[in-house]
């Protein structure tokens, strides 16, 4: 991209929470971005009106049964459509995109993310779950095709304003905050009868069906403790999770000499989105500020792994290694489903994926193909102990 031109944008998830909010970063600074790829799964309808507003040069729909209905809508808007994971796979390498914004939920993020590194696109990612599934092979082709990583996650946004200017001083400790989700100080028997409604209900961020329920079960921060290992080249040794009801810091570094640099702010997605897509410069924003006084306590307590298995099953199989962070990925994914459902219990979901950890064929050093295939049986297991 050239000094003055505007930076050229694909959504890979336009629709969702973050690319909702990508967009809304976008119109606060119309000067420098231009929307050139936009993408959902299912929600044709915000697709289309989105498209209308932002004139993106391409548009892709997921499902390829509603393509009619988005090519008649847009056809006459000079933008062109396509349809189906292949399309979304293919977009991505547009030689006129700088940066690809993956906000993609779960598994669906891989393929395409790896494309656009082969094309040698920066990713801006909200997709943890690419770094969760195959992040030794996702950090090497970003190094081999000198493309940046630059992390959308509040947590993982936070590190890396942490460590801008320190890339010479050895970390000794990374800190992620969890807020604890809607169940904090719960005990197993209270979580037994938790509905759906209950579960939804988030005490600080609003988020998409699936990271909420993520983030009441602490998966979230399972899958975030991996994505921080390869973002950042950390041993989960060196990796710590604290809760923090509050959600005011975001995350925290602590340096060999035992200073701790902490990223604070309110709970606001759009900073850290508007932060990777704007690396390494700050633009002026309009966002409300935080005030001290409004928090005169900051709390922070040890999770409860006990309770909240799926923290220590993240904690499991980043250990293991090998293919079982996507093992539990799509064990995961496949339970949470369910769980919304109403078809499984709560703490159903731990069990199914314990099960899918123990039961689902271990490889030490997977590629691609590997990773494709771990997640298939996975899903095709965990479907079964459903059933």
């Amino acid at each position: 991209m050239n000094d003055g031109e505007k930076k050229q944008i694909a959504i890979l998830g336009s629709t969702g929470s973050i690319g909702t909010q990508a967009l809304e970063v976008v119109d606060r600074h119309p000067e420098q971005f231009q929307v050139e790829v936009l993408t959902a799964q299912n929600n044709a309808d915000l697709l289309i009106q989105q498209a209308i507003a932002y004139k993106p040069n391409t548009v892709v729909i997921g499902n390829e049964a509603l393509y009619d209905q988005v090519f008649e809508a847009l056809d006459a808007h000079d933008i062109k459509v396509y349809a189906g994971q292949n399309a979304l796979g293919e977009v991505v390498k547009m030689e006129s995109i700088d940066v690809v914004l993956t906000a993609l939920v779960g598994y669906s993020g891989l393929v395409p993310t790896i494309n656009a590194i082969k094309a040698g696109k920066d990713i801006a990612l909200a997709n943890k779950e690419t770094l969760v599934v195959a992040g030794q092979l996702v950090t090497s082709l970003a190094a081999e095709h000198k493309c940046n990583i630059l992390p959308v996650d509040s947590e993982h946004s936070a590190i890396f304003q942490c460590i801008v200017g320190e890339f010479q001083n050895p970390i000794e400790k990374l800190i992620l905050t969890a807020s604890g989700g809607p169940f904090r100080g719960k005990k197993r028997e209270e979580l037994l009868q938790i509905t759906k409604a209950q579960a939804l209900k988030h005490p600080n961020w609003e988020m998409g069906a699936k990271i909420t329920i993520d983030s009441a079960t602490l998966m979230n921060k399972g899958l975030e403790v991996i994505e921080a290992k390869w973002l950042f080249g950390t041993p989960l040794s060196q990796i710590d999770v604290v809760v923090h009801p509050q959600s005011i810091i975001h995350s925290m570094v602590q340096f060999e000499d035992g200073s701790i640099k902490a990223q604070m702010g309110l709970p606001d997605m759009r900073l850290p989105i508007q932060y990777a897509l704007t690396f390494p410069g700050r633009l002026k924003a309009d966002y409300p500020r935080f005030n001290f006084m409004a928090y005169p306590q900051l709390t922070f307590e040890q999770p409860d792994t006990k309770t909240f298995r799926n923290l220590q099953l993240a904690y499991d199989a980043l250990e293991k290694g090998g293919n079982h962070p996507c093992i539990l990925n799509a064990a995961n994914e496949i339970a949470v489903a369910e769980f919304l459902k109403d078809r499984i219990g709560f703490l159903e979901i731990s069990d199914i994926i314990a099960e899918c950890m123990a039961r689902v064929s271990y490889i030490s050093e997977p590629n691609l193909e590997d990773y494709i295939q771990t997640d298939q049986e996975t899903r095709i297991k965990a479907t079964e102990l459903i059933k």
